[in-house]
């Protein structure tokens, strides 16, 4: 490729959430996706630009200004994209402009949402409350099976996730990919006004480290919701992250969490992504 592709990532997380991941030892989410786009795009030929939506004063680029990137690309976020606020306001609108673009785009947990709530559909609270740390039996969809999103997928595989919303309802132009008992929607296309967005409800940038610093940085909500009964619980637990993530070999801890290759080998984790950049953003930007 002549060129290096041009990637905008959207991390939609307020300073204050940031800083709060940092200080418990976790990385960005727009640092997550940096690195994640520069492994998963041939040769590592990509140049990357990173927003922040949610800060004061930041301006977000339009209409032509966007055609400038071959991707669009978001994070998860600690907002709720129901709310009335003007920082989702913001986002929404601005993912719009990124479906009339017609830049390809892609995204996490958040990402979905914002994907179909711009294209009008709805999100709300999912009443089996949140869904933490593996999201288990993800099974694709008919449509899901022969998506190119998912070449050399499994039809059923765990990832990582971590989230208290749901979609609900999809729009128009949207075709639902992946579901588990959890959470109906955990993959869509959705296809409006000349754009195209591929959402994740799950997370395929988190590795087993990162998602060891967020569950400590939730522990506290986390013993309120159940899912510790102390907080020496909560911390053995992500002692045991962190022992896998730097020991890959400790089947003995592997067995104990219940995970394997979807979780543990990046290359199966990361197949959505290279997906989207080789089945998506390299074709559109040959047209």
């Amino acid at each position: 490729m002549a060129d290096n592709l041009r990637f905008l990532v959207i991390d939609g997380y307020n300073r204050e959430a940031r800083d709060e991941l940092v200080a418990g030892g976790a990385s960005m989410a727009a640092d997550q996706y940096t690195r994640m786009l520069k492994g998963a795009t041939p040769g590592g030929a990509a140049d990357i630009d990173v927003l922040f939506p949610s800060d004061p004063g930041v301006s977000l680029p339009k209409g032509t200004e966007l055609k400038n990137y071959d991707g669009i690309a978001w994070t998860g976020c600690s907002l709720t994209v129901f709310d009335d606020d003007p920082r989702v306001h913001t986002q929404i609108e601005f993912c719009r402009e990124a479906f009339r673009a017609g830049v390809p785009s892609f995204g996490s947990c958040w990402a979905a949402q914002i994907a179909v709530v711009a294209a009008g559909g709805l999100c709300a609270p999912n009443p089996r409350g949140r869904e933490m740390g593996v999201a288990r039996k993800i099974a694709l969809t008919p449509e899901g099976r022969s998506h190119p999103l998912y070449e050399g997928k499994a039809g059923v595989f765990d990832a990582f996730i971590s989230h208290v919303d749901e979609i609900t309802h999809l729009p128009p132009g949207a075709v639902l990919l992946a579901s588990n008992h959890f959470t109906r929607v955990q993959s869509v296309s959705v296809t409006w006004q000349g754009g195209v967005f591929w959402g994740l409800q799950y997370h395929p940038e988190y590795d087993l480290h990162e998602m060891a610093r967020l569950t400590w940085c939730r522990i506290g909500k986390l013993m309120e919701l159940g899912f510790f009964q102390t907080r020496e619980d909560g911390e053995a637990h992500v002692d045991l992250l962190e022992t896998l993530h730097q020991d890959p070999s400790r089947y003995d801890i592997a067995w104990k969490l219940g995970i394997d290759a979807d979780i543990m080998n990046e290359e199966v984790r990361r197949t959505e992504v290279r997906n989207w950049i080789n089945r998506l953003v390299i074709p559109s930007r040959r047209k």
